[in-house]
């Protein structure tokens, strides 16, 4: 643990165990899509939830409840008990094997009230918080799901895991979640019955790429990180309530105010500050890709209900460093809006086809890319599993170039949204004033690297 917490305070681990499912589930291989099997997929998502102690729980041992939850929603959800096997031109077939997910008991020596702010994300102990097994964090081969549960002696406890990307989207992984919160309340089966069919999502035959897609353009330049994976790091998060909201919507024209959303708004204004903290060369290209779920109406693209597994592109907007920062904070919403207005069904099948013609290798490009996650109508904060809604639920972090955003319920009881931000430390200090610029201050302009 790397919180001053943790120097004092210690998490007991149980040895692990695989969980499997509580019934009979079918033997048999499931091919994963070509959205899935992507190779921008092919790693683990942590997430943690802080659940309060609930008088009404009294007796009740939310590792044992929830052990036994899991094992009657795997019937239901029984590709998550099997592995990961890759076949021709890399696509990725589930082998049902029941082998089950990996589920660790722990006890910590701590409170709730202890950890204080240090419940939002970045998580800085997660590594305690969520066991990295020996053997868990690969891709093929390895069990696709690890739960841990920490009883604190406060009679509340902590509740994370780490989920094959592979597997689920955000909607897909809350509605495996829901079904354990269902077996928890005593259902014998989900309200809502998991969905395969994969193959909505593979790509066409022929395939054919009809159009373009700068999230994962070759670049000039190596598609390396944008800072030297030696370089120190720093993880923070950023919080936006309706003071800094406003604060935003002063930097814009009048004919964006009331025609722009919190996720363009806070979009734009990360994306600009964190261009102009990494110091970028003035005439190099910087993007912003927001990942956009095709579940719905709106998309026509007839998935199911049920469906979990990913059903989600990210469209990149460009812009070259200097441009970006140089212009007010209107000129990056526009940019914003007109990446989510890039899909369609169209573009998803485009991208379902360039993976398929690519085997699967393409990866977005990670210089001078900013990904974005809207995750504060998942759900997570809402995961009520018997104890009531957690305190915080959703991602443990960020990574360097992707950030998700999340409810988040200040201790004064307002609301609003949190983002964790991955930079290199001289680079964080340079963001966090001009974020402190963008939301105490008149419009500025921001210097990029000339």
């Amino acid at each position: 643990m790397s919180s001053k917490l943790c120097q004092v305070f210690s998490v007991k681990r149980q040895s692990p165990e695989l969980i499997v499912p509580a019934g009979p589930t079918p033997r048999e291989a499931k091919q994963l899509s070509d959205i899935d099997a992507q190779e921008g997929l092919r790693f683990q998502v942590p997430l943690i939830f802080f659940y309060r102690n609930d008088p009404s729980m009294k007796g009740k041992d939310p590792v044992k409840v929830i052990r036994e939850a899991l094992g009657k929603a795997l019937v239901f959800y029984y590709p998550l008990a099997g592995r990961l096997r890759e076949g021709l031109n890399r696509k990725l077939t589930v082998d049902c094997t029941g082998e089950g997910v990996l589920f660790v008991e722990a006890d910590a020596d701590f409170t709730l009230e202890q950890l204080g702010d240090e419940i939002e994300p970045p998580c800085p102990y997660l590594d305690e918080l969520l066991w990295n097994v020996p053997g868990s964090d690969g891709i093929l081969g390895c069990p696709l799901l690890l739960i841990q549960v920490t009883r604190l002696i406060c009679g509340g406890f902590i509740f994370a895991l780490r989920l094959s990307h592979t597997m689920c989207d955000g909607p897909g992984l809350i509605q495996f979640l829901e079904t354990i919160k269902e077996m928890i309340y005593g259902e014998d089966k989900p309200s809502l019955f998991p969905v395969w069919q994969r193959r909505i999502l593979n790509a066409r035959s022929p395939p054919r790429v009809t159009c373009f897609h700068h999230e994962y353009d070759t670049l000039a330049k190596p598609n390396d990180m944008d800072v030297d994976p030696t370089v120190p790091m720093d993880h923070k998060s950023f919080y936006f309530g309706p003071e800094e909201i406003r604060a935003l919507r002063n930097h814009l024209p009048p004919h964006l105010v009331n025609n722009c959303s919190i996720f363009d708004l806070v979009t734009a204004c990360l994306w600009r500050c964190r261009t102009a903290a990494l110091y970028f060369d003035s005439d190099e290209i910087v993007r912003v890709s927001c990942i956009i779920n095709v579940r719905g109406k709106h998309y026509n693209m007839h998935i199911p209900k049920g469906y979990y597994g990913n059903a989600f592109a990210f469209p990149a907007a460009c812009s070259k460093a200097e441009i970006l920062c140089r212009n007010p904070l209107g000129y990056a919403v526009e940019l914003v809006k007109q990446a989510k207005a890039q899909m369609s069904e169209e573009y998803i099948r485009s991208v379902a086809d360039l993976m398929a013609i690519t085997g699967r290798r393409m990866k977005y490009v990670t210089r001078g890319n900013f990904i974005v996650s809207d995750n504060t109508r998942s759900g997570m904060a809402e995961l009520d599993l018997g104890w009531g809604d957690p305190l915080y639920g959703g991602l443990a972090g960020g990574i360097s170039l992707i950030s998700f955003y999340m409810k988040y319920r200040k201790s004064e009881g307002e609301n609003g949204i949190v983002v964790p931000i991955c930079l290199p430390l001289s680079a964080m200090n340079r963001f966090q004033g001009e974020i402190k610029k963008m939301i105490q201050g008149p419009p500025t302009e921001m210097l990029c690297k000339l």
